[in-house]
């Protein structure tokens, strides 16, 4: 794939040994340039990150994956990146997939890339019932507010053309959207301002003992998820 100025940026959080054995998974020769993102971990995320030679902003306390979301975006298009890929660093997601995400931008078939554990191709091996139930619900949330007919709406793994973000409605900066909130917005946003969407399938990788799965926190987490689209939806929020 040609160079396409493309921005890999992944979020961390005392993931632990998972950020370490996922930094293994990256080829050593890259199409993209990586950013980390480490949001007041304090397992030493940071200071082995540094070790490794990546790019790095470096939060001093936890302020939420949007906020995360927000500097990488910042930082792509400071340094003139066209694309960017938005990625946990929990070792769910995969690397060696990035290059399949990105390639409907590559090609301009779209402007906004969504994984889909669900299309065939995909999958998501143990994946908790309840996160299962839930992903569904959310789908079908986001379908009956936007109207995209998405398969996997709650899937972080995730690609922009950073030229969406010229366009006036997104208010990224807006303080209410430091959790999942951003995810969400800048979904909505992008299928109300009629971009181009594709979904493509990806892995996302459960633990086996589904301990410590996730750090999305019951009704709390799931609500700052759907608040967005019911925030935009009603005119609460621009």
């Amino acid at each position: 794939m040609p160079d396409s100025n493309i921005l890999v940026s992944l979020f961390s959080y005392n993931e632990g040994d998972k950020l370490k054995k996922l930094v293994a998974d990256f080829p050593e020769n890259r199409f993209y340039d990586i950013l980390f993102v480490d949001d007041g971990s304090t397992d030493g995320s940071a200071d082995f990150l540094k070790s490794k030679g990546f790019d790095l902003i470096r939060h001093e306390h936890n302020l939420g994956i949007g906020a995360g979301i927000r500097e990488a975006i910042q930082y792509g298009r400071e340094h003139d990146y066209h694309i960017i890929v938005i990625m946990a660093a929990n070792g769910k997601m995969m690397p060696s997939e990035i290059e399949r995400l990105i390639s409907p931008i590559v090609s301009d078939r779209a402007d906004y890339v969504q994984g889909s554990r669900y299309l065939p191709g995909g999958q998501s091996p143990n994946l908790p019932l309840f996160r299962g139930v839930m992903i569904k619900l959310f789908t079908y949330i986001a379908r009956v507010l936007t109207g995209f007919k998405g398969t996997d709406v709650t899937c972080g793994f995730r690609a922009y053309k950073l030229g969406l973000f010229d366009d006036k409605r997104f208010d990224i900066a807006q303080d209410w959207l430091s959790g999942y909130e951003m995810e969400y917005y800048i979904h909505y946003h992008v299928i109300r301002g009629g971009y181009r969407i594709a979904e493509v399938p990806i892995s996302m990788i459960y633990p086996g003992d589904r301990s410590n799965y996730s750090k999305i926190k019951p009704f709390v987490g799931w609500w700052s998820m759907v608040k967005p689209w019911v925030y935009l939806f009603l005119k609460i929020r621009k």
